[in-house]
């Protein structure tokens, strides 16, 4: 059984003891510390907006959200099976004082996690993650009494208010894209992309639509993670019938990528390359993405006349850098897209109305599309470390050893050799290392990495 206590929110495998695993008590324990957060932030604002995806334990953790939040004296709003960004959106156009996501996102069936928004509908900062999760150390809550507890309301129309809010962009070009009279094939994990990303196409005029492991019944067809070891089925589909492109998401709709006409992957590093080459053809401006992202992205960027930032990695950071450099599009390699024109939050579902536009303009097969950007392959590595290894000192050792190349040292260091790069990063829950580097071949990657490798080893047996 895990249980983890992060800034941005509280995650965990269902069952087990208090406080080894997401049990009934942890759920109302944190849901009761963020209610009590929002309380003394914002006194005046009682409403919460609530949405899940359609794993197996979400009705129930659910029920136990909301309940909490009543008994707190907060308004409840539920969305019930929806996605993050619908939540997103939800809440600033509700005028609520926060929201709250239940889903574990590409974690397995077995985890599910309070994923927790501020009243802009974007994840909590840092700060208020420490301040919440003291007010939970501390069982800092109290209840309201009979005549002061909460309404709890239903809402199942902010599905189809996101998907009018992104037909409505300026870069959303519907006819254009019902003109390609794309046939599109989906993988949506049995969870909530199955009921929102027909809804999306439907309205974008795409109307050949093959539903693959779209039941929301939360019975994972696969291992969620949207990778290309984990879609088989979908890659085995468009290589048995011709479609123009494949579609998956991850449980919660805010991871996307696309599958080629061939059936091969398109890459989730190039949905956000791919999608912001066409708003920054359109929207003069910035980029941002991790550090951990491919170098792809700043090439489209600056071949655009922008600028590129790299943020720490975690969307919170991304968003904020995002908004210091005024970017007009973000996001993250694993497939996020962040579009400010609409909200801040990874969004899959104007992932998708962007980039079938952008598609439909450039008026060839997907894989041409892809063969179009700079070629780069990631390599991903790690190297485990006893507990009392300094692995501050490692990494240090490696900037000392690499000094004269260019680093960026804002969460682990990452070296640059020209356009390739070494990303090394310290794991939050685990003595290990990360080592993700990219160069024009996967045999060069692999190769840094390696290389790399080498020198932390040398470095710790040496000390």
């Amino acid at each position: 059984m895990t249980l983890i206590k992060s800034i941005s929110g509280i995650r965990g495998t269902i069952g087990g003891k208090v406080g080894e695993g997401l049990t009934p008590l942890d759920v109302v324990k944190f849901t009761a510390a963020y209610g009590t957060w929002l309380k003394r932030k914002k006194p005046s604002n009682q409403l919460i907006i609530l949405g899940r995806d359609a794993r197996l334990s979400g009705d129930m953790v659910s029920k136990l959200v909301a309940g909490t939040l009543q008994s707190l004296g907060l308004n409840v709003i539920d969305l019930g099976l929806s996605t993050t960004p619908t939540v997103e959106v939800a809440v600033p156009v509700e005028n609520a004082a926060g929201g709250i996501i239940l889903t574990a996102s590409h974690n397995p069936i077995q985890w599910n996690a309070l994923k927790l928004l501020n009243e802009k509908g974007e994840f909590i900062s840092g700060q208020d993650g420490e301040d919440m999760l003291e007010i939970a150390e501390n069982e800092d809550f109290d209840f309201v009494d009979v005549k002061k507890l909460g309404s709890y309301t239903t809402d199942d129309t902010w599905l189809q208010k996101h998907i009018d809010m992104i037909l409505k962009l300026p870069l959303v070009d519907v006819e254009a894209i019902k003109n390609r009279n794309f046939k599109v094939i989906v993988d949506a994990v049995n969870s909530t992309g199955g009921i929102a990303v027909p809804m999306i196409l439907e309205a974008l005029g795409v109307t050949q639509i093959t539903k693959l492991h779209c039941e929301p019944t939360g019975h994972f067809a696969h291992n969620p993670e949207p990778l290309p070891e984990n879609l088989t089925d979908i890659t085995k589909a468009i290589q048995k019938e011709k479609f123009d492109l494949g579609i998956v998401v991850d449980p919660d709709v805010d991871r996307l990528c696309f599958m080629c006409d061939d059936g091969s992957p398109f890459g989730e590093e190039y949905t956000l390359v791919a999608v912001a080459d066409y708003v920054l053809q359109n929207q003069k401006g910035n980029s941002v993405s991790n550090l951990s992202s491919t170098r792809a992205l700043r090439d489209v960027t600056e071949k655009a006349g922008g600028k590129y930032y790299a943020s720490a990695v975690g969307e919170v950071n991304v968003v904020s850098l995002m908004k210091s450099s005024k970017a007009v599009i973000g996001g993250e390699g694993n497939g996020g897209i962040i579009y400010p024109e609409l909200h801040y939050g990874r969004d899959a579902l104007v992932g998708i109305a962007l980039f079938l536009t952008h598609l439909a303009n450039f008026g060839k097969k997907i894989s041409a599309l892809r063969k179009s950007y700079p070629e780069y392959y990631i390599s991903k590595n790690k190297i485990e470390l006893t507990p009392e290894i300094d692995v501050d000192g490692v990494l240090e050792a490696m900037k000392k050893k690499y000094a004269k190349n260019p680093i960026n040292a804002i969460d682990g260091v990452k070296i640059e050799f020209d356009k390739e790069w070494v990303h090394l990063r310290k794991s939050n829950t685990e003595p290990i290392i990360r080592i993700y580097s990219e160069a024009d071949s996967i045999n060069k990657a692999d190769a840094l990495a390696k290389k790399l490798m080498n020198d932390m080893k040398e470095f710790v047996a040496g000390k």
